[in-house]
């Protein structure tokens, strides 16, 4: 395997632990550490596809990692409006 391929295999993984953790009860989708995980991996596996200039997921995951730093943002402002 080459570097673009280690990048794009540790944000699958990232995303995919995310879920598993989040099927399993570990995790909420509200939690800081779902929200990281999902934003890094979908991060990753998106300059992956830039890499190989795979059109479909640089779409998929850019829109993923989109979403995630969206939720990212809703998670600070809760914080804040809570203290």
């Amino acid at each position: 395997m080459n570097t673009v391929d280690w990048i794009g295999f540790i944000g699958v993984f990232q995303i995919l632990l995310a879920y598993l953790l989040n099927v399993i009860g570990r995790v909420s989708s509200k939690d800081l550490l779902f929200i990281l995980l999902n934003l890094i991996g979908a991060a990753m596996a998106c300059l992956g596809s830039v890499l190989l200039n795979y059109i479909p997921f640089i779409i998929l995951e850019g829109a993923w990692t989109l979403i995630s730093a969206i939720s990212l943002v809703h998670y600070f402002r809760g914080r804040r409006v809570a203290a």
